[in-house]
Parts: C-alpha cells; structure tokens; sequence
C-alpha cells in the first residue's frame, strides 16, 4: 500500500490533477471574497496569500499555494497569479472600484518581493514573482491603469490603450477572465471617446472658449474639418449604405469576382489621382495571387472574412511586426483619411474583422513607440484620424450637418463650404461607461 502512494506521487497525470484542484481552490477563494469584502481587504488578503506569504482567512489557500509551488512548475505558477490577477480586475470593472485595479497593480511593487531567503519554498515563491514582473503578462496587466493615470507615463502610445487591449482579448490562450477584462476597458475607453467627441463639438462654439468642452483628439480644431467631411458622406452613399449594396450585388459571385469587385468598393468615389491609381494597382497585384485556387469558387463567409483579414494585413502589417509597404505609401502621402475610411469600409463588410484590425494596429502602436514622439507624429495623426471616422459612424452617436445661413439660395448652397455649416450631434443610447442611468443625452448643435 505504502509503495502504491509513493508510486502515485510521482504520477505525471495525478500531480497534474493535483495542481488544478489547488488552483481551483484559490481561485474559488478570490471570487467569493472579491463579491463581498472591501477593495481594501481583498489587496491585503491577496497581499499576504502572494507576495508576503501570510496566513490568510482561507485554511485552503496557503496549503493550495504550496501544492503550486511544489509541483516545480513555474508555467503553472504563472498562470495561476495571472488568472488570479483578472479576476480581481474584472469584478472591479463591473463595480468600478478603478483605485483597487491600481493598487492590485502597485501591489507588485513591494520591495519583499526582492528580498533573499534562506528558505527554499520562499526561495521559489519570490523567483517566480520576480520573473512575472519582467514579463509581458505583466505588462498587459499594466495597461489596466495606464489610461487613467496619463499624467503618471510620458508614452504616447498609453493614449491608444483601447487598441492595445486588443491582442489580449484576441488570444483564446487567454484565461477568459483576461479577456473579459481587457474587452470591457477598451469598450469603456472607445464609449468614453465618443461622448467626448460629441460633446466638444455640441459646445465647441455655443460657449465661450475658457468654457468649452476639451478636445478628446490631438487634432485641435482640424477634427472638426474631419468631422465635418465624414457627415457630409450622407444618402445613397453613406458608407453604411455602400457596405449594404456591396453584400447585395456580390451575393453569388465567384471569388475571383468578388476580389475584383471588393477593389471597387473600398475605392469607390476616391477620386482618382495618381497615387489612388497606384494604390489601386499594389491592391490589385496582392489580392490577384490571393487564394487563387478558390478562384473560381462561389464566395462563401469564411473565405470573405479571411479575405478581409489579408487586405488588413496588406494595408496596415504584414508580418505582424512592422510596418506593410502600403501603410508607409499611404501615410508618408499624407493620406491618412483615405486609409482610415478604407479601413472602416472593411470592417462594415466583415464586422469579424474588427477585433483583428484592432490587433494589427495594436502591433503598429508597438513598432512606434521605440522612437521618440516628434518621430511618431504621422501615425499619431493616422490614429486620431481613425478613431475619429470610427466615433462619427458609429451607431450609438448620431452626426448631422444645418446650414447656418438663411438666405443662401438653391444655386449656390450646391457649392457652400462645409464651414457654413454646424454639426448637430445625439446620443442614441446610454454609453458604457457612463455613470449617469439616461436612456439618452440630447446634444445641442454648434457651429463648427
């Protein structure tokens, strides 16, 4: 019998089952307590189970911990703090005890985590805590403070925090917690930029500048100008409307058709100049070699979004690294909106798309952010160009454009400038983030 528990202990498959059930347990014992103890008390409990090696209120805990330790595994470890970590986040979002997300990350900053033991489980414990800090997980966790506390990093890629949460989210490797966690902040940050914008430009000019909303943009007051050029894409012709027609009339359509057509549809009433003709032509030659066995073969869902996905690839990264031929060409042409509306027509063709977008953007912001700002300041033009495209067609907001002058006749209102008129903006829904229960906010119109 004795030589069977022996035996036993050094089973691969059992010691694997015993790691689980005490990961299980600590596990269980956070999401108890994050629902009912204070921020405060959670920190300290969590504190003392993992950085400080306390005794904690559980009787299960410290035991499921050395379990952990003693398996040897320091993958295991890792992702037991990890998945620990986003639980604690994520019920936090929900309650938006924001402060207690900060000082779960402060949290790692304890010097005891630095500190020499003669003990060798202690020994362990603080290695693996140590090689979590360095790691990229713990960078992910950081980015859970980094938009709120801008004053804290210099960075200018913490701006663009919503689009870094994205390879989290992405990632099916992810504990869900994770991923819970990471999509509902960068929804909360992309909710909060909307109502920004709307609300800077209901107020811009109906009250005096000292009082006027900030801008949410880096652009000054050119935002409105982009604005402006985005409302004035209205009737037939709205993107949304084209992205509707272009799924009618290319149901049924062999692959080789469709790509011909998809060209036509992401360039469409771009004015065709020598470098939209260019860029048409480098589109042309990459989706020509794409797929081409499917060529032709009816369209079918998957082979659309795949499609979708490798045009993204082709315009923003294609190595998921660096940046693509055409990203550069685009951007280094002063073409920002262009790539920015070309970017939102795929995406309201294949929504699946969007999350992967995001992602391949998430991978530019990583690329930049080695060189210094006054470097930078082309793709940061690029981004809030993009996120402004993405808030105006957005459905929750809705944008209009009045014409402020009363007397302009019929002739010649055909040719005014879009600076004779005031963009009218609406809250369609409750936003997010919003801490106020209001189905909807009216927001007043301005001359922009």
């Amino acid at each position: 019998m004795v030589v069977d528990r022996v035996s036993d202990s050094f089973n691969p498959r059992r010691r694997h089952q015993d790691v689980q059930q005490a990961q299980q347990t600590i596990y269980d014992f956070l999401l108890d307590i994050v629902k009912d103890w204070s921020a405060e008390d959670v920190l300290e409990e969590f504190k003392g189970l993992f950085l400080q090696h306390h005794e904690t209120v559980s009787a299960n805990t410290i035991p499921a911990l050395y379990a952990i330790l003693f398996s040897n595994n320091e993958r295991e470890f890792h992702n037991t703090l990890k998945r620990s970590c986003y639980i604690l986040i994520n019920n936090w979002e929900v309650a938006r005890e924001y402060g207690a997300i900060r000082g779960l990350i402060q949290l790692f900053a304890d010097p005891t985590i630095r500190k020499l033991s003669i003990s060798p489980t202690i020994k362990r414990l603080r290695q693996w805590l140590q090689s979590f800090v360095d790691s990229d997980d713990f960078q992910d966790l950081k980015l859970f403070v980094a938009n709120r506390f801008n004053n804290e990093d210099p960075n200018w890629s913490k701006r663009y925090t919503a689009y870094l949460l994205a390879p989290q989210y992405i990632d099916t490797s992810n504990p869900l917690e994770q991923r819970e966690a990471a999509r509902a902040l960068s929804q909360r940050l992309r909710d909060k930029f909307k109502f920004d914008l709307a609300m800077y430009t209901a107020h811009f000019q109906k009250v005096p500048a000292q009082h006027r909303r900030d801008n949410p943009t880096m652009l000054g007051d050119s935002a409105l100008r982009v604005i402006r050029s985005l409302v004035a894409k209205r009737g037939m012709f709205s993107h949304r409307n084209l992205a509707r027609i272009f799924h009618e009339q290319t149901r049924g359509l062999s692959y080789a058709s469709y790509k011909n057509s998809l060209i036509e549809y992401l360039l469409f009433s771009a004015i065709k100049t020598d470098f939209v003709v260019t860029l048409e032509n480098k589109l042309r030659e990459k989706l020509d070699k794409l797929y081409v066995k499917f060529n032709q073969n009816p369209l079918d869902p998957s082979l659309a979004l795949l499609t979708s996905n490798r045009v993204i690839d082709y315009l923003m990264t294609e190595d998921a690294e660096t940046p693509s031929t055409l990203f550069s060409l685009l951007l280094t042409n002063g073409r920002p909106l262009t790539l920015a509306i070309v970017l939102l027509k795929l995406i309201l063709i294949s929504p699946n798309s969007h999350p992967y977008l995001d992602a391949r953007i998430a991978d530019l912001i990583r690329y930049y952010e080695q060189f210094p700002r006054e470097e930078c300041q082309w793709i940061i033009n690029f981004l809030e160009i993009y996120g402004v495209t993405l808030a105006i067609c957005g459905s929750d907001v809705q944008y209009n454009l009045v014409q402020v002058q009363q007397d302009t006749t019929e002739s010649n209102a055909e040719t005014a400038s879009l600076d004779e008129y005031r963009i009218f903006s609406q809250m369609m829904k409750e936003l997010h983030w919003a801490p106020l229960n209001h189905s909807s906010v009216d927001v007043t119109d301005t001359r922009a």
